[in-house]
């Protein structure tokens, strides 16, 4: 805690009012937030064009505080980034490079000018590499504390569009789902061009739980799309058996029918792992989640490791928790379906 107040205590009034707003010139820190996602069904098909069901987590947040210093650029940028906790090295220059885009494409669209050096600091519960979309909210965060800062309205197709640019130098070409998610008060249905909020007619909980393994969504998209050209109609049938099945869970989800969307769940895991997208300790996850009354289970996010996402009633939920637990997970989250028609964001 002391050393959070000393890192916002090094943000001070900018050295220049350039580029601010007369009634915002006073402010020294802006203040920006979002959350986490899971990907329910759809992963990976829906860059091919296939639907996609997406569950915001607003228990897990992140918090972006943007202000200016005294800093002495260096010559090469004007913007100092800092993570809480202990973030390795490779991750820290990774989300740097994506702010640093993020950044320069705010002030180019919001029309800031001058030389002020920025400094950013991001404090957040999301796990970093567990296709909870970190990256995603990460840079959600920040475009409002720049906003905030600056004095500027950033509308919500302006974000997701900044929140895109730092996706895709992360992770190549960004199917548009994190990025809408870690925003979003209710799931999401991603249709080529259209996204909807789901209809809720099930209630019951979500697990999410941690594998404590780094997932890379950038890896296991060149996986997939390398095994696509090897082997021919592979994407086509790839597709098409994502499509029915996230079809067919959407209806469930909207039915009343948790039992069948259960099924559909796993049966998406079954094509994930068929596309060697899982991992040994995923895999022992949703056994362990199936085993112990879950309805369906499912690696969630890019995969190649990260999280699992399990439906269970909630008479099951301390069952499967604790055998999550003694499987490996390091991590658990309960996401209630009935918190997710009223979250407001």
């Amino acid at each position: 805690m002391q050393k959070r107040k000393r890192e916002l205590s090094a943000l001070t009034l900018p050295t220049s009012a350039e580029g601010v707003s007369e009634s915002h010139r006073a402010r020294s820190v802006g203040i920006g937030r979002a959350h986490a996602k899971a990907i329910l069904l759809g992963e990976h098909a829906v860059v091919y064009g296939a639907p996609a069901l997406a569950l915001p987590i607003p228990q897990l947040t992140v918090t972006a505080s943007a202000g200016w210093s005294f800093h002495t650029s260096d010559g090469q940028s004007d913007l100092s980034y800092t993570m809480t906790g202990s973030p390795a090295r490779a991750l820290v220059t990774q989300a740097s490079d994506g702010l640093r885009r993020l950044t320069a494409e705010f002030k180019a669209r919001m029309g800031v000018t001058g030389r002020t050096h920025l400094d950013v600091i991001l404090d957040g519960a999301i796990p970093h590499g567990r296709g909870l979309g970190s990256s995603a909210a990460s840079s959600r965060a920040i475009a409002f504390a720049l906003a905030d800062l600056f004095g500027r309205e950033l509308t919500e197709t302006a974000a997701f569009e900044l929140v895109q640019t730092a996706e895709n130098m992360a992770h190549g070409k960004a199917s548009g789902v994190d990025a809408m998610t870690v925003g979003a008060s209710r799931p999401l249905l991603f249709r080529p061009g259209r996204t909807e909020e789901l209809r809720l007619g099930c209630e019951g909980l979500f697990i999410v739980a941690d594998s404590g393994d780094l997932g890379s969504t950038k890896e296991a998209v060149e996986l997939l799309r390398d095994g696509f050209r090897r082997h021919a109609g592979a994407q086509e049938r790839f597709v098409d058996r994502a499509s029915e099945l996230t079809e067919a869970a959407r209806q469930a989800l909207a039915d009343g029918k948790p039992e069948e969307l259960g099924t559909r769940m796993t049966d998406y895991h079954a094509l994930l792992r068929a596309a060697r997208l899982s991992t040994d300790r995923i895999d022992a996850l949703v056994d362990a989640a199936l085993d112990a009354g879950s309805l369906g289970a499912k690696i969630t996010g890019g995969g190649l490791g990260g999280c699992l996402i399990a439906l269970t009633l909630p008479e099951r939920a301390r069952e499967v928790t604790r055998r999550l637990h003694e499987a490996g997970a390091v991590q658990t989250w309960l996401v209630p379906l009935k918190g997710l028609d009223n979250h407001a964001p």
